[in-house]
């Protein structure tokens, strides 16, 4: 039994090597086809100038929106190689994920499968490097926990990186929305139609909220695309996911429905959203008092009592030494 404890490091050894062999292997089969592909490219563009915008623009040829980034290429190449052929659903709730966080590259999710599976690889390879190269009497025990925390790690790190950037993102949109909705309702009564009041929105609020500014040029770019207002707008609060913002493009939408006055419509629901908000302060001050009990009762109190009797005591104690 003692001697099979001792072999189990040694195996897996053997496995992290051939791991190590095999990435190398796959690195330098990636490469090799990606270089005969840009020669073949090249190749076709010096002998053919009429396919040259062809190829150029063709998004299939492309695997990175940096050509020139090697590293991006790789962890593309990945993502592409472990690709598990879900159905367009998820495939298109992966790609709002990514939106609601600002992440609007083409190929952002092979990206973000291509570092997951490094992570899921690395972090227990280095793992494992580290302890044989530093601890040598560890337990093979130990050794799988951790290479199994660290693969589990690897896998949830790029998910949790993902939820962190889509909730500040979230934040940063909410704290926006009401100097929008304000240059908004200004816009609208100042005789502007609704289309060119989001469009000169998104160009006001490009320097104190970038983030907004970007869902409204979004916006704006899909209704110069053809799509239809309603689309437009419920394609914004699919980006955004913040329950304001559903509100205002119902409202916008059943406006638009039934022909309905749009200022006016706006101004109420201004007039209610400044009520509302009023209320979450008030809401907000109300919970203060009770969120603050606790850090009083660990932190405060305790150095005040120390400071108000402690010299008291300290009295007492010297009065009883003394006698």
């Amino acid at each position: 039994m003692l001697i099979v404890d001792q072999n189990i490091p040694l195996v897996i050894a053997a496995l992290a090597f051939i791991a190590i062999g095999l990435i190398s292997m796959g690195i330098l089969i990636h490469f090799k086809e990606f270089r005969y592909r840009r020669r073949m490219l090249e190749k076709i563009r010096v002998e053919d100038d009429g396919w040259t915008s062809a190829v150029a623009d063709h998004s299939g040829l492309e695997l990175t929106d940096e050509p020139n980034n090697a590293f991006m290429r790789f962890v593309t190449a990945i993502g592409l190689k472990t690709n598990t052929g879900k159905n367009r659903d998820d495939e298109a709730n992966v790609k709002l994920k990514f939106l609601r966080a600002g992440i609007r590259t083409k190929n952002a999710v092979t990206v973000f499968r291509g570092i997951k599976f490094l992570l899921l690889i690395l972090l227990p390879m280095a793992f494992l490097t580290l302890c044989f190269a530093f601890i040598s009497d560890m337990r093979s025990n130990h050794l799988l926990l951790g290479s199994a925390f660290f693969a589990l790690l690897g896998l949830l790190f790029p998910d949790l990186w993902l939820r962190f950037r889509t909730s500040k993102r979230r934040e940063k949109l909410f704290k926006a929305f009401p100097d929008a909705l304000d240059l908004l309702v200004v816009c609208v009564e100042a005789g502007m139609g609704l289309d060119s009041s989001i469009k000169r929105v998104g160009d006001e609020l490009s320097l104190g909220h970038p983030e907004l500014s970007d869902e409204f040029k979004q916006m704006n770019l899909e209704l110069r695309a053809g799509k239809s207002r309603e689309m437009a707008l419920r394609n914004l609060a699919s980006r955004t996911d913040i329950d304001d913002v559903n509100s205002l493009v119902t409202l916008l939408i059943q406006t638009d429905r039934f022909g309905t006055s749009v200022a006016q419509a706006l101004r109420v629901f201004a007039d209610s959203f400044r009520s509302a908000r009023f209320q979450r302060a008030e809401e907000a001050a109300a919970k203060l008092s009770t969120k603050l009990i606790f850090p009083l009762a660990l932190f405060i109190f305790p150095s005040f009592f120390i400071v108000a009797i402690g010299p008291a005591i300290l009295q007492v104690f010297r009065v009883f030494i003394q006698k």
